[in-house]
This record gives structure tokens, sequence and C-alpha cells, in this order.
């Protein structure tokens, strides 16, 4: 009964599990980057179902918050920000269901990293104290920061971005490696700032993995640094010049000024120690050591010392300077000593020139003067006072001290002294011969305070007496006509001087009365010496003067009245010696002459008749010859007569006696005829013409002339004026002229006529006016002339080319300027000359510049266009011309000359440190090796440059170089203005050749110059090839191509060259796809990596995990020669190697066959037991590698059999890789494990025949339990690669 109700159990879960099977997770552990963002890709689940439902997907467990999971799909995304642990491994539990049953899984997620940590400074901040004195590349302090992240994010690098102030950015530096913070320039705290704040920031060397992009992360840290001053300067005086003051004879200790030093150390401010170091004169100030103060050490005298005093002051600092001594510094002083009023002004005698003047004081002094003398008395007396400032008065005492005056009477420096004489009559030497007198001198400021000298004047005799005589009158008698010689009388005279006695001479006076008498000098005898002139008639008394003179020149006098005796002799005399007379032009003359005649009035000798004499007017006249009227004849006009005469007539009338023969005289008669106003002024002409040129203020214009017959100034004087036509522009001023006046026209002196403006005439009504008003009216024209007044100026000029390296010494552009002025002269002066050179305009002297405007060459330099393109002149014009004004024109001008450029450079090669490696294999025709770059310093058309190949050589390994066809070629690009040469190859490339091609490129520009250089390409040969098998097919391996390419270069570090990709799978077998990447590593300097090289560095920890994850399984070695076979030999080894594999072969799947049977029947058993199996055992935990959970219906999808049915080879494959799975899932998800498959199957076959052996009783009561239980002892082994302790055999 228990075996039927058994069958039907087991018949019954056969049934359910051929219904459905529950999804498979075919890959537990996955990659992704650390730095997915949310929303970003991060794996797909890897999960399949037998019955190829559809999936769904559930993320569990505590990091599921994490991510999210496509629903249908498997895609997993990241959906907040991820918190990879620190050991970069998640665990993210997962269920996929296909409905009705739900397959729980534990993924795990091993992170790679990326950069996303920012370096972290180890200190919060670096304060440092630093001496000023430190040495420059001093380490001042180091910084230290770190970086969770490894790689190259882990790498930092140091940089200072700010100090603080700016000006000390050059002052500090950093090693960005290490951290390390130098002084780069030498510290200054007295000029220099006292305080720097850095702000060093470190950034760590960048890192990506899902963005293409490289992230970098820096942070900041602060360092203030405090400059620490140090005793390194000298002191400084403050307030210099030091002036100071003090009068003499002040008390001892009075303080005069104070002098201040500081320390320049300002952070040390060291205490400052005062002395005096010199003094001239010395010993007369002192300085107080502590303070500085100057004060008064001995009396002091300036009439001694002077008016000034100089002193040297030191300061020293009290403590030594870093070089061990005190510091110390030095200021003059300057003391002006006051000068007080201490000395009495005091009288001396000095002798010698100006220049050895010497003086010895005096008491007493002597000094002559003549009797009666005025002037000065010469006393050789100086007044003196020693006080600088003084005022001294003088005066003058004694008996007879009102007859002179002193001089100076007051004084306020060195004086000489004089007396001058006030009342010289007193100076009598016929009464006094001696005079004494005191000079007194007073200071002013103390009248007390006096000095007296005597001085003594001796009065020297002078002739000072002149002659006299006896009598103050002498009457004399003489006949007249008495004979000559005839003496009058003898009259002599007396002189009180001695000098005179004697020596007195005699003569009369006046000279005229010698005429008639004369005088003996030296007897004092009168007598008669003309008795012609001796008439009664004509001088009955002559009153003559005696005069005597002594030996000096001095007179005394005495009057003679000498009287004469009558006889008849005389003729008529009129009454004047003259008549003069008025009359105006027009009027009635009448004048009556009057004459006497000295004889008898009784006799016809003295009866007179009167007539005219005959001239030029006398016609015009007549006179009564009775009574002596004079009259005129006609009516007198004034402007008949010479303007020369003024209106004088003269006429002679005569005066006859009677008598017999009869006697005359002759009288003038002047008559004027005076000027009335009875002509107006009349013009010299009609009208005037004048020319004055512009811009001349004042300038004469012309003159007008105009005359008025009238003969008095009275009538005819002139103004003139102008009435019509100056515009304000012109005056007229009035002059007496040789014949009438002239009216002189100038400009007004507040305008300037301006020739450029619409007045270039003027018509001028002018007006000639007497003092009657009588008018005359003229016409002057006044014509404006031009004057050079103007400024000349540039017309604009455009610009001219000129080539380069030309030798024209001809005109290559010229100034063009022009004057509005008619008369100028223009030249043409430089004011600068700029050349454009690398776009600034810096001082040239390329050109040159000629007086008449024109440009040249200097030939003395060469026109380059490499070196400037363009050349501005500036230039000034002047009219030399100029009469009035500036000359020169208000702006400069300008001429550009464009400088053209020509073919005379050679293209440039430019340096490069590339290393040019080419690998062999990899070489097929149009693929670029090598590039070149070049430039040409000329512009335009005359740069572009064309790169050729010219030679190819190979240089091999022993240094022998061979000549090559051309298997290189040149293609030429451009960017910007550096030509490109790409070196390509015209052909594949021998791969057995090693060393190094040497290819000669030439750049030529359009002008034929080229340049040749060498191209070093070194040859990487086919004994370097590399062969990485993949267990992915070719496909995947396109796919992975550049994460295979990026993780070989990071684990070698070198360039890798993939060759090719081709598929070596066997297509009979049923093994994994192998895919082979041919490839070459290339370092930049040419040398590359071997099979064996690669290898070493692929197959580090930290590098092949990743490769072995993308599926390398094997790196190959390079090919190696092929050795001739014996072929028939190898045949019939292969025949017998072949029989013997397919033996193999039979045994090995007798032997399968039998194995999986064995399981079939163990999973049978494991299922009976499994049915009693309820669900409340299940727990939650991690999958155990190649078996399911259980699912709520307590069904094992494990158990996806076919063999109760049918046990036989129709098996299904995935029942069998179901089953297989038990024994290589756990291991098969690590590197490198899947090598040791073979083996564990051979084990576990052995072991099922060991069991098939034993009879006894099984150990377990759950078959699947002793199964599991079976299998755990062996995976306690090392190899063992997950292990997982949630799950439990009473799970199952």
């Amino acid at each position: 009964m228990e075996g039927i109700l058994g069958s039907i159990l087991l018949l019954c879960l056969i049934s359910l599990t051929y219904a459905n099977t529950s999804p498979t997770i075919d890959k537990l552990v996955y990659q992704l980057c650390e730095d997915i963002p949310p929303g970003g890709n991060a794996f797909n689940i890897s999960a399949t179902d037998a019955e190829t439902e559809i999936l769904t997907y559930q993320l569990t467990g505590p990091n599921a918050v994490y991510f999210h999971v496509g629903e249908n799909t498997g895609i997993v995304t990241v959906a907040n920000p991820l918190n990879v642990p620190d050991e970069f491994n998640m665990d993210l539990g997962v269920v996929v269901s296909d409905g009705p049953n739900k397959t729980p899984g534990q993924l795990t997620l091993a992170f790679i990293e990326a950069n996303n940590n920012p370096p972290i400074f180890q200190e919060g901040s670096y304060d440092k104290v630093i001496r000023e004195d430190t040495a420059v590349d001093t380490v001042l302090f180091m910084v230290r920061a770190t970086d969770k992240d490894t790689l190259t994010g882990g790498i930092i690098i140091y940089s200072i971005d700010q100090v603080t102030p700016n000006e000390g950015s050059s002052v500090f530096s950093i090693v960005p490696t290490t951290g390390d913070v130098k002084l780069a320039e030498r510290l200054n705290y007295t000029s220099l700032s006292t305080f720097y704040r850095l702000r060093i920031n470190a950034t760590d060397g960048g890192g990506n993995c899902h963005y293409q992009e490289t992230n970098y992360f820096s942070s900041v840290v602060y360092s203030f640094i405090t400059v620490e001053d140090v005793a390194d300067l000298d002191p400084k005086f403050l307030g210099v010049p030091y002036i100071g003051r003090v009068e003499e004879n002040v008390l001892v200790d009075t303080s005069v000024l104070k002098v201040i030093a500081i320390d320049q150390d300002i952070g040390i401010n060291d205490v400052i120690n005062y002395s005096i170091e010199n003094s001239t004169p010395a010993g007369l100030f002192k300085i107080s050591r502590d303070n500085g103060i100057i004060s008064v050490m001995s009396p002091i005298d300036r009439e001694v010392v002077g008016d000034t005093v100089t002193l040297t002051v030191k300061a020293t600092e009290s403590n030594p300077n870093i070089h061990g001594i005190l510091a110390s510094t030095t200021t003059d002083v300057l003391i002006s000593i006051l000068d007080v009023n201490d000395n009495v002004p005091e009288f001396y005698k000095c002798d010698g020139s100006s220049d050895a003047l010497s003086c010895e004081r005096a008491s007493h002094f002597t000094g002559e003067v003549l009797e009666h003398a005025l002037g000065s008395i010469y006393i050789n007396m100086t007044v003196k006072d020693h006080d600088k400032i003084s005022r001294t008065k003088l005066i003058l005492e004694g008996t007879d001290k009102d007859l002179f005056s002193v001089e100076p009477q007051s004084t306020s420096s060195d004086s000489i002294v004089q007396l001058l004489v006030k009342e010289p009559n007193l100076l009598d030497f016929e009464k006094i011969q001696q005079i004494v007198l005191q000079v007194v001198a007073i200071d002013e400021d103390k009248p007390s305070v006096r000095s007296t000298a005597t001085v003594t004047i001796s009065i020297k005799d002078d002739n000072d007496n002149s002659p006299t005589f006896p009598h103050d009158t002498y009457k004399l008698n003489v006949s007249e006509h008495s004979p000559d010689g005839t003496i009058v009388a003898k009259i002599t005279a007396e002189d009180p001087d001695t000098m005179d006695q004697g020596n007195i001479t005699y003569r009369l006076l006046p000279d005229s009365m010698r005429l008639y008498f004369d005088v003996e000098p030296k007897t004092g005898t009168i007598y008669v010496k003309n008795m012609t002139l001796l008439d009664r008639e004509v001088r009955s008394l002559y009153s003559v003067t005696l005069e005597a003179r002594d030996t000096d020149e001095k007179p005394g006098n005495t009057m003679l009245e000498i009287t004469l005796t009558d006889i008849n002799d005389q003729k008529p005399v009129f009454s004047r010696e003259s008549y003069l007379a008025f009359v105006e032009e027009g009027g009635k003359l009448e004048v009556k002459i009057e004459a006497t005649d000295a004889d008898d009035s009784d006799t016809e000798n003295s009866q007179i008749v009167y007539g005219i004499m005959q001239s030029r007017f006398s016609d015009n006249f007549t006179i009564d010859p009775n009574t002596g009227v004079l009259t005129n004849r006609g009516e007198l006009d004034r402007e008949d007569l010479d303007p020369k005469l003024n209106g004088r007539i003269e006429l002679n009338v005569t005066a006859t006696d009677k008598g017999t023969p009869p006697l005359f005289a002759v009288v003038p008669v002047i008559i004027n005829v005076e000027d009335i106003n009875d002509n107006a002024p009349l013009f010299e002409a009609s009208s005037y013409n004048f020319s004055v040129k512009e811009g001349e203020r004042g300038a004469y214009v012309g003159s007008v002339y105009a005359e008025d017959l009238d003969q008095t100034t009275d009538f005819n004087r002139i103004s003139f004026s102008i009435i019509e036509g100056s515009f304000g522009s012109f005056i007229i001023r009035t002059f007496a002229d040789e014949r009438g006046y002239r009216g002189n026209i100038t400009v007004d002196p507040d305008i300037e006529l301006d020739y450029e403006s619409t007045r270039k005439q003027f018509r001028l009504r002018v007006e000639a006016i007497d003092l009657e008003q009588k008018i005359a009216v003229t016409t002057v024209d006044v014509y404006v002339l031009d004057v050079n007044d103007e400024r000349p100026e540039f017309t604009p000029t455009g610009p001219v080319t000129v080539k380069e390296n030309t030798t024209v010494s001809g005109v290559i552009g010229s100034f063009t300027g022009q004057d509005k002025d008619g008369n100028h002269s223009l030249v043409y002066e430089l004011e600068s000359m700029k050349c454009r050179c690398n776009g600034s305009l810096v001082s040239c002297s390329w050109f040159i510049l000629d007086p008449t405007g024109e440009v040249r060459l200097n030939l003395s330099y060469t026109v380059d266009y490499e070196e400037c393109d363009q050349a501005v002149i500036e230039a000034q014009v002047v009219d030399e011309f100029t009469e009035k004004g500036e000359n020169n024109s208000v702006t400069t001008g300008e001429l550009v000359i464009d400088i053209v450029d020509i073919n005379d450079n050679a293209p440039e090669f430019i340096p490069s440190d590339s290393v040019f490696v080419v690998v062999s294999e990899s070489a097929s025709k149009g693929t670029s090796v090598a590039g070149v770059t070049a430039i040409d310093g000329d512009s335009g058309v005359n740069r572009q440059i064309d790169f050729k190949v010219e030679l190819v050589q190979f240089e091999d390994t022993s240094n022998r170089t061979t000549g090559m066809r051309m298997l290189f070629e040149a293609v030429t690009t451009q960017q910007k203005d550096i030509y490109v040469g790409i070196i390509q190859t015209t052909e594949g490339l021998e791969m057995s050749l090693k060393g190094k091609y040497l290819v000669t490129v030439s750049a030529t520009d359009t002008g034929g110059i080229s340049s040749n250089t060498v191209l070093e390409i070194f040859s990487v040969d086919e004994t370097y090839k590399v062969e990485l098998q993949f267990t992915r097919t070719v496909a995947q391996v396109e796919q992975d191509r550049d994460k295979i390419i990026r993780s070989l270069i990071a684990a070698t570090k070198a360039a890798v060259e993939v060759v090719a990709i081709r598929d070596e799978t066997d297509d009979t077998s049923r093994a994994s796809p192998i895919t082979v990447m041919v490839t070459y590593f290339v370092y930049s300097n040419g040398t590359a990596l071997t099979s064996n090289e690669v290898e070493g560095m692929v197959s580090v920890p930290e590098h092949y995990p990743v490769l072995a994850d993308l599926g390398l399984r094997y790196i190959g070695q390079p090919p190696t020669t092929v050795v001739p076979v014996d072929t028939l030999k190898y045949v019939l080894f292969g025949m017998v190697g072949g029989l013997i594999i397919v033996l193999g072969i039979l045994t090995t799947s007798l032997m399968c066959t039998r194995r999986n049977y064995g399981r079939k029947l163990k999973a049978a058993k494991a299922m009976n037991s499994a049915s009693m199996v309820t669900s409340d055992n299940q727990k939650g935990g991690a999958v155990v590698p190649g078996t399911n959970k259980y699912t709520m219906e307590g069904a094992n999808p494990v158990l996806n059999l076919h063999m109760v049915l049918d046990l036989d080879e129709e098996s299904s494959d995935v029942d069998k890789v179901s089953l297989n799975s038990l024994d290589l899932s756990e291991d098969m998800g690590l590197p490198g494990n899947h090598i040791k498959t073979n083996m564990l199957m051979i084990e576990e076959e052995e072991e099922e025949e060991e069991e098939e052996n034993y009879s006894g009783p099984p150990a377990y009561i759950e078959p699947l339990g002793a199964a599991l239980a079976h299998r755990g002892q062996k995976r306690d082994q090392p190899q063992v690669g997950y292990s997982n302790p949630a799950f439990s055999t009473t799970d199952l």
C-alpha cells in the first residue's frame, strides 16, 4: 500500500514538474561604474525560462532603494545616488518570475571606481610665522591632502591659486607633487607686505567610468603667513633737515631743538641712542642720549663763534642687528646763533685797501679845513658796533658844535664818519685858528651805552678879503674929443690879506667903457683912449666902474663919474630906435614918426624933414614930411605877403636937418599886417588811393594834406576826421606839416583787417575843418593787401605701398599741403615715424622725408615685411613765408605705407619631440605614420607650403643604412597659419625589418624656396606580435573592443595597435567560442613589448579580473619560424592519433550516459522527499549556485526531468545543463576556475561508482540532502568562490 501511494505521489510530482518550471538567473555577478547617475543604466539581469515565457523582475533587499528594474525588461537603472561601500561590493536581492513561479536570487555588484572624491587636506589651515631674512628656496611648510580614490583619481597636484595681496603672487611657490611651499622671492617687512594669505589648491589626477569626459576634483585650504621683522635696516632721522636757533649768552642747559630717529625695522622698533659726533666749533652743545634733545653746554658769544654752528648727530640702535653690529645713521643739524645787543659802539682808525683793511680803536682824531669852506672834513674815523643788528646814533658836542654836522647821523653797520661844515662864514682864520669837538656814538636801543671821541680841527688861512677903495665915488671932468692918453685921474685900492700886498690889478668896467677910457693895471692911472668917441652931444656923462682884484681874483669896486664939455657936432635923432605898428588886413594904418636934433633949436641945423627910403613895399605907404605921419596908400592883404614874412613889412624912414652939410638919421618902421579868417581849407588832391596789409593793428595807411591860406594858426589850423566809409576800421590823426596840415590815416588799434573777408576795399570821406568851421572834403580809397597769416594744412593722402627689400631711391609717396595765402612756401618736417611690428607701433627709420614732402627709402635700412608690415609717417607742413601767427599746420599729416610681402623666406619646420612608430603588419596603403609641421615667414600666397617625400632609407639595428623605394608620401593640410604634412604609406611594409625608416621630407613654398627635414619612423616588426585569445565570439570582442584596449593600456601603459580579430572556434566541437585578437604594444619612444612582457603586466591582480571578465583566456607567443617537416610521417602519426581519440570519445560518452542516468535517479528520490516539505520551512537568503528556491507550492524547479517516462539519450540538453549546474555553476563564476571543470567531473564520477558499490543503508533520510551534504564537503576547498549559509538541507 505504501508503495502504491508513493508511486502515485511521484507521478503527481512529475506531472507538476512537466507542467511549468521556474526561471533561472544566469548571472549573479555584475560590474558597474560607481558614478552612474540616477536614471542611468546599470546592468541587465540575465535570466532564462525553459518555457520561454515572459519574465518579470523585482528588486529586493536593503539596497533595492538605489536601483529600479524594468519589470518586463530586466534592465536595471539607478534610482537614487549610489552609496558605494568601501569594499566596492554590494548585495542586491532580485526575484524573477514567469507568472506562476518566482525565482529569488542575490546579485553581487562589483563597482568600478570612478573619480568621485575630492582631495581632503589634513589640516584646516596652515598658519606660519616667517622671518623676513629667510633664504629664497627655503621650504616654509608642507601641505598634505588625501583622496579616497585610487589610480589617477588619487594622484594629487598642488598649486597656489591666489596670494593676498596680489603683489605677493611671485613671492611663494609650491612643489606640485609634494606640497612643499617654498619662498620664491625675498621678503621685506618694511617695503613689502607683512602678511600674506595663500589659497592653496589640491587637484586630483581625474578619472572617469560612466562619463566620457574626465572628472577632476579639487579642494582649497588657506595659509596665513606672517612676516617677522628682523634687524636689517639702519635707523632713520625724521623731519630732516634740522635747523635750530639760540640766542648768544643764553644759560647753559637751555634746550635748542629735538631730533627724532626711528628704527626702520618697525616690527622691532629698537631703542635709539643719540650722540654728537662732530661740531664746528666744538664744545658748545650737547645732546640727550635718550630723547635727542640738543641743549647748550657752554656760554655762546656770537661775535666769537659766528652766526651758525653745524652739528653731526648720530643715532644708534641699542641692540645688534643681524650682522652683529649696532646699526646707526647720522645727520647734520644747523643751529643759528641769534645776536643780542651786548656791545658798545666804538671808534676806529682804519688804514690800507678794502682787501687788506687794518683798523684799531682810537679816541682822538684830527682834521683840517679852509676858512669859510663848505663840504666834508676827513678825520679817518670809523664807528663799529660788533652786534649783528645794531643802530648807532652820532651827535656832536663842544662849544663850536653848531658850526658842524656829523654824517651819518645814524647807522646800522660799520660806517665812516665825516664832519660837514654847517656855518662856513664863521670859520675865519683871521679870528680863530683851531676848534675842538666831541663825536658821541650812542646805541639807540640802549641810549645809556655810548662812546666819545675827540676831534681837533685846524682852520687854514684863505684869501677871503677883497680890495677896497678909499671912496665909493670919484667925480672927474674931461673935454670931449680930448687927445688919446690924456690922464683923467690916478686911484688905488687896499687889501688886508698878506698874499695880496702889492699884487692888486685894476681895470675899467664895463668893457664898453674901455672904448673911451682905460686904466693902467698896476698903477690905477685912468686915461683917454679914443678921443673920437668922446662926444658930448652923444653922451655928456660917463659912469665907469674901477675894479681892483687881488691874487685870488677877489674884486673891489668904486664908481667914476666922468663929465664931457660940449662942441657943435650932432645930427637928428629919432625918438625910438624903431617903430612897430599893427593893422588888420583891409584896415587903415596911421603911425606918427618923431625925431629931435641936439643942435641949437633956433637954427636950421635943428629943423627936421621926414621921408621914406625906397624899398619893396615903400610904394604902398606915404609919410607927411613935416609931421612924420605914416599911412598906407591902398588895401593891405596878408595873403599877398610872403608867408615867411609872417605878415611883417619893414620900411626905413629918414629924418634930415637943414644944416650945411645936412645931417640925417634913419629909423626902421615895422608894420605887422594882422591876419583874419577869410580863407577855407583846401585839400592838396581831390582823392587819394592807399593800400594796407591785413592783420596789422594800428598799421599806417596813408596821409592826406590840406592847407588854409590864412597865415596865422588861429585861422589856418586844420583838423581831419573820417565822416564816412570807415566802418570803425580806421582812424585819422592831424599833424602840422611843412606847408599846411597832414592827416595820417591808420588802422584802428583794436581792429585787424582780414583780406580773406568780404571787405577788401574801403572808400573813406575825409573832412578838413578850420577853427571857424570852414570845411573841405576829399575821398580816400583804401585797398587791403593780403598778408601771409593763414596756417597751412594737409590735403588727405591715401596709403601707398612699397615692396620689401626694395632699393629704389625714387619717390614712393608724398605729403601734399595747401595754404589759403597767395604767397607761401611750404616745407615739410618729420614729426614721427613708426612701424607696425607684430601688431604694435614702434619707432623706425626705414624712410626719409624730404622738405618738399616727398618720401623716399632710407637705403641704410632694409624694409622687411616679416619684421614690420606697415609704416606710419607723421609730418608737419610749415610755411616759410608766414608773416604773422603760427607757421605750421594745426594737425599733423599722416602717410600710411603698406609694405608688400615678397617671397624671401624659406619654409621653416617646427621642431617636435614626437617619436613616430609604425607597426609594419598593420600598415597598408594610406596609413598615416608620421607628421611634420612648417611655417613660412611670408604672407598670402607666398606662405603656402607643399610637402613632398624626397628620399626613403632604412637604418637597421646595426646602424646600416640602405636605400628604399618610395614607401611613403606626404599629404599637405593646413591648420590656420601652420601647414601640416601627414606622412602616409604608399604600400604595405615588410614585417621582418628591424630598425627605423629615415624619411627626407621637403617643404616648398609657391616661389620654389624649400627646406628639408629627416623623420625617424621606428618599425615594429612581427616579433613583437601578441595574440590574445578570448572566450567570446568575434562580434562580442568587436563590441567590447574599446573596453579591452583601455584595460590593456591601463595594464601596460603602452599604445595598443590591433592588427586583426579572427575567429578560431572549432566548428566540429561544442566548446566555448575562441576569438584571437592580434595586437602590438608600442611605447611612444619606439620600443615595443614582447608577448611574455605583456603577459607579466596583464597577470597582476589589479588588471586580470577586468580582462578575464571581458573573456581573456590566453596570451599567445609570437610566430616562430616554420621548420620543414616530413609530411608522410606526420600523416601516419595523425591516423593513429585519430583512432585513439575516437576510442576515447566513445568511452567518455558511455561514462557520461551512465552518470546522467544516475543523476536522474537521485533527482527523482529528491522529488519524493521534497513533496513532503511545507512552504513554512522556506527561508530567505542567497540561492545555492546551480539550484533554485522552492516555490510556495513546494515544487523544486531543478527537477526538470523526463527520465521517469523516458530516461534514454533523448533527454533534452536543457535537462542536462540544469543537472550539470549542480556541479559547475558554483565555481564557474570565478575567473580561472573553468580550467578545473574536467577534474571535478572526473572526481564526481569516481564517487558515484563508489556509491553504487556501497550496499549499506543510506546515511541520510533525505536523498537530495545527502547528495548536497556530500558535495558540501568538497566545497570546503579553497577554490570555492561563494558560500551561502542561508541555504540548508532543511529548506530542501
